[in-house]
């Protein structure tokens, strides 16, 4: 592929860069040179394994498949989103270079590629238990009905909350083999936090979206994103601190919630909507806080 021009999240150096280049426009497809995605789709369940496995051993296997899973199903979710969207990407800045978009890879060799991501989703989903399986499977109509909810509703941010958040329920399953209530609030947590996450990076493509009429909730909101990501990130916290308690957790863990409950707070400080770049990285930063969620939840099991 030729080297992308003007505002766009492509990244063509680094590894990816020493990809033979006819496997490159599926790596772009699959975002795989974006590995921030498949943290976000990861993190939430990461959070469920750690607060219900019953051991180090399992958790630490449960959390590889998982991961693993991640990096499958969130290439197939973009696979899925570039189909339904290659006509208006090709009309917004940051996205007219997508390999769907841009004419590199066809429908067809993208619906092949799919099959094969779906594929192997699947063989990872066997070796997890029943109710996480069925969980699982119930995760599909989400992907499917995301790509068409900026079509039809100014929260498309709100369904990709429960779409990417769906590893809670589904991680709290596999660890524990049922659901409990503290997988609740821990699921709410999460459809808080990608709703302010996600409207900040929805920012990059505001005057595009409104262009071409995608909705979103960065337009909904616009001036007041920061009084939204203000109450969405405080709604996080404290229902992570409720799921905490649910789950009998050590006090160590709520200290050390100061530390993403302190990244929250700069995300909301230092916003700058009219910053696309600045937008992208307060978005990044939701990895560390994920992160350092996780480090709270595991303190809290000593």
């Amino acid at each position: 592929m030729a080297p992308m021009s003007g505002f766009t999240d492509i990244h063509l150096t680094g590894w990816v860069a020493h990809v033979p280049p006819r496997f490159v426009p599926y790596v772009l497809l699959a975002r795989l040179d974006r590995p921030i995605g498949v943290w976000l789709l990861f993190l939430p369940g990461l959070w469920a394994i750690c607060l219900a496995a019953h051991g180090f051993w399992s958790g630490l296997g449960l959390a590889l498949l998982f991961g693993l899973g991640s990096v499958v199903m969130r290439g197939a979710g973009c696979v899925v989103n570039d189909l339904w969207d290659r006509k208006l990407d090709a009309q917004v800045e940051r996205t007219r270079g997508r390999p769907l978009a841009s004419g590199a890879v066809s429908v067809t060799q993208a619906v092949v590629f799919l099959a094969l991501l779906c594929l192997t989703g699947l063989i990872i989903l066997l070796l997890l238990n029943r109710t996480a399986q069925i969980l699982g499977v119930c995760s599909l109509l989400l992907v499917a009905l995301y790509p068409a909810a900026k079509r039809v509703t100014w929260w498309p941010q709100v369904v990709l909350g429960f779409t990417f958040g769906w590893g809670a329920p589904m991680g709290y399953a596999a660890a524990a083999g049922h659901l409990a209530w503290p997988a609740l609030p821990l699921y709410a947590a999460t459809i808080l936090w990608i709703l302010a996450y996600d409207t900040i990076y929805a920012h990059q493509d505001r005057e595009d979206d409104t262009v071409v009429g995608v909705k979103s909730t960065a337009r909904l909101f616009g001036a007041r994103t920061r009084q939204m990501a203000a109450v969405c990130y405080s709604g996080t916290v404290l229902l992570l601190l409720l799921a905490f308690w649910g789950s009998g957790l050590h006090i160590w863990a709520y200290w050390l919630m100061l530390i993403p409950a302190g990244l929250l707070a700069w995300q909301v400080v230092t916003l700058d909507i009219d910053n696309p770049a600045y937008c992208l990285t307060l978005f990044k930063l939701n990895r560390e806080v994920g992160v350092a969620v996780a480090v709270a939840i595991l303190a809290g099991q000593i």
